[in-house]
């Protein structure tokens, strides 16, 4: 079973940019037809996909966020990571990363997502944005 652990401060200041990471275990990230997915949930929102990258490095982004978001990998620590540009107080959010063996096209995630659209999730770390 593969497991995944956010890492990343709590707290970003309006302007700067969010900087996360996923270490995964059980699972190589270069598995063949895996996919590793960041996800966020505002507060008394549902659960927002922002982009995936997948077993072979390529990546795909929420086309509401492309502009601001950045995900990469480092096969070495078997992690990947979120960069999310110029954020503001709107991006205040519990964020999640994801990973998934069955997703088939990474250009039909949809925006708003579901528990069950992924298979292994890590349990959340909350970012504020806040000067």
């Amino acid at each position: 079973q593969v497991q995944l652990q956010e890492s990343g401060p709590g707290l970003v200041k309006p302007s700067q940019t969010l900087s996360l990471t996923c270490i995964v275990s059980g699972g190589s990230i270069t598995t063949k037809h895996y996919v590793w997915s960041w996800i966020r949930q505002p507060p008394g929102k549902g659960l927002e996909w922002l982009g995936v990258i997948a077993y072979d490095g390529s990546t795909y982004y929420s086309p509401s966020l492309k502009s601001r978001t950045s995900i990469s990998r480092d096969t070495s620590k078997n992690q990947f990571s979120l960069q999310l540009s110029s954020v503001t107080p709107e991006d205040t959010a519990v964020y999640y990363c994801a990973g998934d063996s069955t997703i088939v096209a990474v250009t039909t995630i949809p925006t708003q997502v579901g528990e069950t659209d992924f298979g292994s999730w890590g349990q959340g770390t909350q970012v504020t944005v806040s000067s």
